[in-house]
């Protein structure tokens, strides 16, 4: 796919548009969320407007990613690929992060202050311990297989199908289940790949 193909796709779950990397603790969110998701590449020399402006030095660049994948992201990024791609004289940077085995990874943002991230939609998103826990238990070598599923649990892809998300209040009322119970097949769908949690806003909901 070349450098046109890439941006017209727009931003997204699997793409982020930088026009550079101003600090390792800023690009190190980026490459967190989507290694903790399904992967995606970061296009540096791009703005969010999808304008290629390119990159001033582009080994100046290289060097702040792989700082923020080697110190400022834990466990370390060990597998981003790098390449340039020229558009009229400009070099843009294309950095490929595959989703983790190694799940979850934390972003050092300050100090001794490490977090989560995901990716949702086209934003990086704090994680809370529930999805970590999640995470950890998601890596792409052992996802758990698909299984049969129960009245109330189809009930719950037939509204997804139809609607953009779904809250735990909501999935309570729909199927007339108690908040743990309800809480407990949701999390269920999560960790067998049927549909995805979120910490986005305040209140946590679900994807397909």
């Amino acid at each position: 796919m070349d450098l046109h193909e890439l941006i017209a796709r727009g931003e997204g779950e699997e793409l982020e548009f930088k026009q550079k990397t101003t600090h390792p603790h800023r690009i190190s969110r980026t490459l967190v969320s989507l290694a903790n998701t399904r992967g995606g590449q970061v296009l540096v020399g791009v703005d969010d407007a999808g304008r290629v402006l390119g990159v001033r030095d582009a080994e100046e660049e290289l060097f702040v990613l792989r700082d923020a994948a080697a110190h400022y992201i834990e466990p370390p990024l060990t597998t981003l690929r790098y390449r340039e791609l020229e558009e009229d004289g400009r070099i843009v940077l294309v950095v490929t992060v595959p989703e983790s085995q190694h799940k979850p990874h934390r972003a050092l943002v300050a100090p001794g202050d490490w977090r989560g991230y995901v990716r949702v939609r086209d934003a990086s998103v704090q994680t809370s311990g529930l999805t970590e826990k999640l995470l950890e238990r998601q890596q792409p070598e052992s996802r758990f297989e698909k299984i049969p599923l129960s009245k109330q649990e189809l009930a719950v892809i037939d509204y997804l199908n139809s609607h953009p998300r779904i809250i735990l209040a909501q999935f309570m009322k729909l199927v007339n289940f108690g908040k743990r119970r309800a809480f407990q097949t949701l999390i269920k769908l999560v960790l067998h790949g049927y549909i995805r949690h979120h910490d986005k806003e305040k209140e946590p909901y679900y994807t397909l």
